[in-house]
């Protein structure tokens, strides 16, 4: 199988950046606010640890050990009121701040979100030919379905409360500091168990999540291949083998799954335990110092009551820790795309030959513009996947205005000359070049421009006559619409069609033969103009009278 390459961990790295960095005045009041509403959230246990303290001091501003055995008074009721309603009053500042907070950034994941649907398309989009004609269709499938989605999903809602939780959970640990140092470095202790359990499962999730998603392509590789292939499975019994492919493939995603969820069931229970450390610990340091005289009540109880606070944002870390690795992994599998989509760096040497694995290497640079459009074949070599040649030293050149018929028996490489002249295949030893520049080094659009290859092997989209010509040229007008269809003689069947111009195509809609799904790729090179046509059998289904 060729898979498509995945992005290391400082490729996912500058690429997540890169979307913050789409955005970065929302992403920056996306955390003003979270400060705020976690600052506004610290206030309410240190107010209440003021009023156990003027309580426990009974007005006299006393604490500590000597004033909690000699009793407690009355305090200040005045101002234990005024406490009180400042605590109610930050609560609904947090309260307010917050729902700002999660409204903004909730906004700000689903258009990052959409961005990534978007850059995926454009990425798919900008594949060379010989990259899509090398790569699993399954793979391609799986990463265009699942880990779009799962990406999607992690935008929309595991980021942005994963990043509302980690502020929280900062915040309140520095707060615990302040209070106290050594209540704070009590509490850190206790989240060591929490540190540790993270830490070795990070260690291991990439490479967990990572194999789960090659283990799903491989299950959308058989499935889709199976489904395409049905009646030529059937025509020669082969219905057993496929079946044994697709059990080899589901138990390879069921042992990937496995994996994953023994990773998790160590640190789930992990964290669980150390909830309870730094609270308890927090307690029995803090009691023991109070009964010293060297710390008051109400800071014992407010430090506790901040780590309390704390397994809030933890439970929320924890919830998403794994749906952020699967995140991560699939945003790996899309950024591997990126490095495809580019054009091949030109250099002087002889191309290299087209194999599974050279079509799958990155390219840097664009290729600079044909000087004309003069085709120069010289010493051309070529031969599939490692194999014997199949073309023997070709020569050819082909002028501006010329035609010319290849004509030979089947399996004489007149289609591999053809994928030569448009660039999907690279020969192994020669040039193929279009006014001398190779033409496998040209970038899509730069190809298009010159050379256009219309096989038998068609696609109809699911779309109106209209959407599916505009696909070759968006700004066309009605008039040169109609003139394509009139140039491939198609026009007296789609003037005949219900809505003429906008009739859906496909199963849901009007459905085309074989032949007159020729003639609309035939309109669509016709809207394309490219200088060079290349027709390999792109009109055997036609009638040749017309």
């Amino acid at each position: 199988m060729n898979q498509l390459p995945v992005a290391d961990a400082a490729g996912v790295r500058r690429a997540a950046w890169r979307l913050i960095r789409h955005e970065p005045g929302a992403f920056g009041r996306i955390l003003v606010l979270n400060v705020l509403a976690t600052g506004a959230g610290l206030v309410g246990p240190w107010l209440l640890g003021l009023i156990i303290d003027e309580v426990q001091s009974g007005g006299a501003g006393g604490g500590g050990g000597e004033s909690g055995s000699s009793g407690a008074g009355h305090g200040d009721v005045g101002r234990i009121d005024r406490l009180a309603l400042a605590i109610l009053i930050s609560a609904l500042v947090q309260l307010v701040l917050t729902r700002q907070a999660r409204y903004l950034a909730a906004r700000f994941g689903e258009r990052l979100s959409a961005h990534v649907r978007e850059q995926f398309l454009d990425h798919v989009l900008g594949l060379r030919p010989g990259v899509v004609e090398a790569i699993d269709v399954g793979d391609l499938t799986a990463r265009g379905s699942g880990d779009v989605g799962s990406v999607a999903s992690i935008m929309r809602d595991a980021a942005p409360d994963v990043l509302i939780a980690a502020l929280q959970a900062l915040l309140v640990v520095v707060a615990v500091f302040v209070l106290d140092p050594v209540l704070g470095a009590c509490g850190v202790l206790g989240l060591a168990g929490i540190a540790v359990a993270t830490r070795w499962y990070l260690r291991r999730a990439r490479a967990a999540y990572l194999d789960l998603g090659a283990a799903n392509s491989a299950v959308a590789e058989v499935l889709v291949t199976t489904a395409q292939g049905a009646r030529t499975i059937e025509a020669l019994g082969l219905e057993l083998r496929r079946i044994e492919a697709g059990a080899a493939a589901l138990e390879r995603s069921r042992l990937a799954r496995l994996r994953a969820l023994t990773l998790r069931s160590v640190l789930y229970p992990v964290i669980d335990v150390s909830y309870v450390l730094p609270f308890v610990g927090v307690l029995l340091v803090g009691g023991a110092l109070y009964d010293r005289g060297m710390i008051s009540l109400g800071a014992v109880v407010t430090s506790a009551l901040y780590l309390r606070q704390l397994s809030g944002p933890l439970e929320t870390m924890q919830i998403w820790i794994d749906a952020l690795q699967s995140g991560a992994a699939s945003f790996a599998r899309l950024e591997g795309l990126s490095e495809l989509s580019r054009p091949p760096e030109p250099t002087g040497a002889p191309e290299p030959a087209t194999t599974p694995e050279t079509e799958l290497e990155p390219a840097d640079a664009p290729a600079p513009a044909p000087a004309d459009d003069r085709i120069e074949v010289r010493g051309v070599r070529f031969g599939y996947d490692g194999g014997r040649d199949v073309l023997h030293g070709v020569d050819l050149e082909i002028r501006p205005g010329e035609r010319l018929a290849i004509v030979g028996p089947s399996g004489a490489g007149k289609s591999t000359l053809g994928r030569l002249l448009a660039g999907i295949d690279r020969p192994r030893t020669g040039s193929v070049t279009v006014g001398g520049v190779a033409v496998a080094h040209l970038s899509p659009d730069q190809l298009r421009r010159h050379i256009v290859l219309v096989t038998q092997d068609l696609h109809v989209f699911h779309a109106s006559v209209r959407d599916n010509l505009l696909v070759a040229k968006p700004t066309a007008s009605d008039a040169e619409l109609h003139a394509a269809l009139l140039a491939v003689g198609a026009a007296a069947w789609t003037d005949e069609l219900p809505e003429g111009l906008d009739t859906h195509l496909g199963p849901t809609g009007h459905q085309l033969g074989s032949a007159r799904a020729q003639q609309l790729a035939l309109a669509r090179v016709v809207l394309a103009d490219p200088h060079t046509v290349i027709l390999d059998e792109a009109t055997a289904l036609l009638d040749p009278t017309t």
